[in-house]
């Protein structure tokens, strides 16, 4: 329903994203009307869903008419159908990252370990630039994951918060452990190279972020 919206909200920030660094004139004026737009637009949607979810919940716990439940996939994890994990991925996906952060500390509070609670989290403090309350999400990931891909994504992750932070001997090693869980893994390798020129750009990973 929302979908089609949403992919053109995304295609006038990216559009703005990509231009808006070069224009000039009344093209960036353009881009200026078209990003205030989109910032009334985002709250309109939230302030309107919020609402809707309210009465919803409302509903919910005041009535004996009984709800339709949803399918759910066996064994999925119980905090998704929480409805601060839902109106938290609502803002990471508008980049309200503050809200979306108030949100998935609910979320923690009830299932402390959640990974995709942990790394909604964590992206979002990232995009806050609060490297080291992100590194505390990570960090409590990889005592629980087991894949070792995903490890190598976490430790890789680990390593450009330190190598940011200037602290190249602890990103080096963070980024061989990367590769020592995952070979395969591209971005180590470069960011083990940044680490010895100390400086240059850091590679996050589009893998773990994808997994949003």
């Amino acid at each position: 329903m929302f979908q089609h919206l949403f992919a053109e909200m995304n295609k006038m920030l990216q559009e703005i994203v990509t231009d808006y660094p070069s224009a000039e004139g009344a093209h960036r004026n353009d881009l200026l009307c078209k990003y205030n737009m989109l910032h009334r637009l985002s709250d309109e949607v939230m302030d309107e869903w919020l609402a809707f979810a309210e009465k919803l919940s409302q509903f919910r716990e005041q009535s004996d008419f009984p709800v339709q439940p949803e399918e759910v996939v066996p064994h999925e994890a119980p905090e998704l159908a929480m409805d601060s994990f839902v109106r938290g991925q609502g803002y990471y996906k508008l980049l309200m990252y503050g809200k979306c952060i108030e949100q998935f500390k609910e979320v923690i509070q009830q299932h402390p370990d959640s990974l995709a609670a942990r790394l909604y989290l964590a992206m979002a403090y990232l995009q806050e630039g609060d490297g080291e309350t992100a590194w505390g999400h990570l960090n409590h990931m990889l005592a629980l994951i087991r894949e070792s891909k995903l490890k190598a994504m976490i430790y890789n992750a680990l390593g450009c918060i330190r190598a940011s932070q200037e602290r190249f001997k602890e990103a080096s090693e963070l980024f061989s452990l990367s590769l020592l869980h995952d070979p395969a893994l591209p971005e180590p390798s470069v960011n083990l190279e940044v680490c010895r020129k100390r400086g240059g750009k850091l590679h996050f990973g589009n893998q773990l972020v994808s997994l949003l």
